[in-house]
């Protein structure tokens, strides 16, 4: 079996995730900044607001951090302390980036499985958010995000250790 198709198939599969975390993140962006706007104009000119906004418009920040994180992984662009590993030679270089893309994964991974179990926690409790969602529902997004990011990490890492 040839490998063009499967290496296509899995640039389709990349190329589908960068367009839904790009869209997302206008998306998010958008939303909040219109409906923060328009909470700011009713409380101001009209002394009326409504009472989930706030929460809201704090989930939509905590959101657009985790999907921005998403993002940041995709493209390799989290912070680094690239200054010191720039002078080393390029053998040494690679594993160190090999072993800080391993460290990343791992604490990325214990996240994913500690906010799984937080979720769990929280949907066994019953707790709810803007008047009555599951918060569940809306907080599910962090073991989904740390283990995608997780993975991001161990594949960057295999990937440097392959040479490429």
């Amino acid at each position: 079996m040839s490998e063009e198709p499967h290496r296509s198939w899995l640039e389709r599969v990349a190329a589908l995730g960068r367009a839904v975390e790009t869209t997302l993140l206008a998306v998010l962006l958008g939303g909040l900044i219109l409906f923060a706007s328009a909470q700011i104009l009713l409380r101001n000119f009209f002394s009326i607001g409504v009472n989930w906004g706030d929460g809201l418009v704090r989930l939509a920040v905590f959101w657009l951090a985790l999907i921005g994180a998403l993002a940041a992984s995709r493209d390799d662009r989290h912070i680094t302390m690239g200054a010191f590993t720039r002078w080393l030679p390029a053998g040494v270089q690679r594993a160190a980036e090999v072993l800080a893309h391993s460290f990343a994964g791992i604490v990325c991974g214990t996240f994913a499985w500690l906010a799984a179990r937080f979720v769990g926690q929280t949907r066994e409790f019953g707790d709810t958010l803007l008047n009555g969602v599951p918060a569940w529902w809306l907080q599910a997004i962090l073991p989904f995000v740390f283990a995608l990011i997780a993975y991001r990490y161990f594949t960057r890492a295999v990937r440097r250790l392959q040479g490429r």
